[in-house]
């Protein structure tokens, strides 16, 4: 069973596991202590417990929304403040009971903090909320301050390790994503060789029919001709019958010759939908009319890569939960209109390795990209690929 469940599943079951059994205690204590009752021999106060009982149950919750999307693409702001009502959440319950059951929920925590803010900001707020808790371990019973700190740095040890076992799930879910993503553009890649094959397939073999059959049957037809001029009578009709017959299966051929070169057109829809569906952790808007049908198997290519190139960037490096893709054509170009809802760049932007390739691929076809974006408006692109060379 533990097999089918994803790193970010078993992350999140787990804490969920352990922030049940945390809550055993409190909620014994909260039975075992009437409402009218002022104080308890351990020195718990009524008020104090339903307080850290309410911090405790607010802790879950949020947990369990975080949780919900481990690795989704949010507002770095929402999951600060997330990551900030689960840290008070852990503080209250400790200072309401006056023991170290907040720092086992900051255990909890520390297995999601590489999800929700950069490592060495999560390093610093690790020890920050642990710094919170010298107070509650200076109140109990024979500690002094510096007791107090050394059992705090005790705990910090402990949430160490937990988070780092949270950073390496998160750096395997997203080894998982970028394998599966690379699997879709192999699929995708194959899926276009598939279609250039038989498109190569179709014309060799218009060529051959018009080449040799086509050649035969106008020398048949010649033949017959000459036939019919040297014969007489009954003989004369069966060759000129056969003449006509020649010259019908002539233009049979040269109709499928025709046909065939034809429909000697890539179909690049299935390519481009193999590659959307491979990327689940982006949601991906595809407009695209089926089947869209490109003659070069070149122009193909590019429409392709740039289209592969446009959801690297997204996922890579737009921090975009949703991108908006919109590919037609008609008889002139071929046209892709992307834009997401990324961070953007504010200023004019600096193409990487990945746009310049693109720019390299559009411009020796006669193609341009037009980047439009700025800072928290996304990233936007233009494309626009004619699909026959200038005269």
């Amino acid at each position: 069973m533990l097999n089918r469940l994803s790193h970010t599943q078993l992350l999140r079951y787990a804490g969920l596991f352990t922030w049940a059994v945390v809550g055993i205690p409190l909620i014994v204590f909260t039975w075992h202590f009437p409402a009218d009752a002022s104080d308890s021999a351990q020195g718990l106060a009524t008020p104090g417990l339903t307080l850290a009982s309410l911090a405790y149950l607010a802790f879950g919750v949020i947990y369990w929304q975080v949780t919900r999307a481990l690795g989704a693409r949010r507002p770095r702001l929402v999951d600060a403040l997330l990551l900030a009502a689960l840290t008070l959440s852990a503080i209250v319950v400790s200072h309401q009971t006056g023991t170290g059951m907040g720092a086992v929920l900051m255990l909890i925590i520390a297995g999601v903090i590489p999800w929700l803010v950069p490592l060495p900001v999560g390093v610093l707020w690790l020890v920050l909320q642990h710094g919170a808790l010298v107070p509650v371990f200076s109140r109990m019973e024979g500690y002094t301050p510096g007791f107090a700190v050394l059992q705090a740095m005790l705990y910090v040890g402990y949430s160490s390790f937990a988070m780092v076992i949270g950073l390496v799930a998160k750096q395997q879910a997203e080894a998982r994503e970028d394998q599966r993503r690379l699997n879709s553009e192999l699929r995708a890649t194959r899926a276009l060789l598939a279609e250039s094959s038989r498109m190569s397939e179709r014309v060799r073999i218009s060529r051959e029919l018009h080449d040799l059959l086509g050649h035969h049957l106008t020398a048949l037809s010649l033949n017959l001709e000459v036939a019919g001029h040297l014969t007489e009578g009954r003989a004369q009709e069966h060759v000129r019958q056969s003449h006509t017959l020649a010259k019908l299966l002539l233009t049979d051929v040269r109709e499928a010759v025709s046909e065939m070169r034809d429909e000697g057109a890539i179909d690049l829809s299935g390519a481009i939908r193999t590659l959307v569906e491979g990327v689940p952790a982006l949601d991906i808007r595809l407009d695209m009319p089926e089947p869209l049908t490109i003659e070069d198997p070149e122009r193909a290519h590019v429409l392709l890569r740039c289209t592969q190139e446009i959801i690297t960037n997204a996922v890579r490096h737009a921090g975009a939960s949703t991108l908006w893709l919109t590919i037609a054509r008609d008889a002139g170009e071929a046209r892709i209109q992307a834009r997401d809802d990324g961070r953007g760049i504010e200023g004019d932007a600096v193409p990487g390795n990945g746009l310049r390739g693109m720019r390299e691929r559009l411009a020796a076809h006669g193609g341009r990209v037009d980047i439009i974006t700025g800072r928290g408006q996304g990233f936007a692109l233009d494309i626009r690929l004619p699909l026959e060379n200038a005269a």
